[in-house]
């Protein structure tokens, strides 16, 4: 019997070693990948960082980081076009000029609106004929943005084809058709953290946005699921609307300044040191964007969370500071890595709940499921 035991607890330790390979394998993409490091910026960084903390401190966004976000205008008549995704399944390209702009006079304004791309957002939308039905949107992670990647990331044929959900799927600053460098996601986590501010500014506004125009699709219920850096925004989101039915983080960071120097390789943490990198600035202006610095205004019973033990992008400590923040809520730790979250049965149990609790699926549909 110890044996056995034995051989089961040596399996599921080899199991979750594997999946944790995987998060390396992305870590390696990103080293080789070249994605720029912006240390050898850090004169103009450590500028940039010194005014904005005057600024924002004189107008009272860091003692009130909600009031940093201004409520944006609904949106009404987006674009809409008709795609085949793969064979027998087709969603609606949404696009619409988002009309964000950093306020007047804000640090690296001028450089923000300088990003053509970014000031049209992006969303996909998979969409069922007939009678309203609930809808869920889905905030990816970086590096998403993608069709396939977003499909796979977020099982779509599981939540639009089994449970019957309309789903959204919004494309952040820098991703898919909004990038600005060589990949997507480029620039959005390079030390830049002015520009990281306001990408997580115009993401916040163009889903606002995008609820405002779901909410007029007579939708029964509107729940929100981000993942990795899409979780982050949705725990934000939180803080902005509280017409939510269930809102659930996958895996989320909660701390913009700590996941930059978690997953930086030591050597360019010495060199941004170093260059006397504000790294306690930088924490402070980031409390604007920051879901542990404002209160969650969606209930706690329809707030979710889920991590992975072996998660080595988004270390449980993280989680655990969003979990401590938002009081405690319904927490499923499942036993994977960061990018295994989608073959995990945790997970799956964890969206069944929020999703029944948050009435966009019926019992008896989340059972046969």
């Amino acid at each position: 019997m110890h044996t056995i035991r034995g051989v089961a607890q040596a399996r599921a330790s080899w199991t979750v070693g594997l999946k944790a390979a995987c998060d390396e394998v992305f870590y390696l993409s990103e080293l080789l990948g070249g994605a720029p490091i912006a240390f050898f910026e850090t004169p103009r960084l450590r500028r940039e960082a010194f005014d904005a903390i005057d600024q924002f401190a004189a107008r009272g966004w860091l003692e009130r980081p909600e009031s940093y976000h201004c409520l944006p205008p609904p949106l009404t008549a987006p674009s809409v076009e008709s795609v085949t995704a793969i064979p027998g399944l087709s969603y609606q390209h949404v696009s619409f000029a988002s009309e964000y702009a950093p306020w007047e006079g804000e640090v690296g304004r001028d450089r923000w609106l300088a990003y053509g791309p970014n000031r049209t957002a992006h969303a996909r939308v998979f969409r069922h004929p007939g009678r309203p039905r609930p809808w869920i949107m889905c905030v990816p992670g970086y590096r998403m943005g993608g069709v396939a990647v977003d499909l796979i990331g977020f099982q779509v044929a599981w939540l639009f084809g089994r449970l019957g959900l309309n789903v959204i799927i919004p494309v952040m600053p820098f991703h898919g058709p909004r990038r600005v460098g060589r990949r997507g996601g480029d620039g959005y986590m390079t030390g830049d953290f002015i520009d990281t501010i306001h990408a997580q500014a115009q993401t916040l506004w163009d889903l606002r946005r995008l609820l405002s125009w779901v909410r007029a699709q007579d939708a029964p219920a509107v729940g929100v699921y981000g993942i990795s850096l899409g979780a982050l925004t949705t725990a934000m989101l939180a803080t902005l609307e509280s017409d939510l039915d269930c809102v659930v983080a996958g895996m989320p960071p909660a701390c913009f300044a700590g996941l930059m120097r978690d997953n930086s390789p030591p050597i360019v943490q010495r060199l941004m040191d170093f260059a006397g990198f504000p790294w306690d600035v930088v924490r402070q202006l980031l409390r604007v964007v920051s879901p542990l610095a404002v209160k969650a205004r969606v209930p706690r019973e329809r707030r979710f969370l889920f991590a992975g033990i072996a998660d080595s992008l988004a270390p449980r400590g993280q989680a655990l500071a969003l979990w401590r923040h938002w009081e405690r809520p319904r927490l499923a730790w499942y036993p994977g890595s960061h990018s295994s979250f989608m073959f995990e049965s945790a997970v799956r149990d964890l969206l069944l709940e929020a999703f029944r609790r948050g009435r966009l699926v019926r019992t008896e549909r989340a059972a046969a499921a």
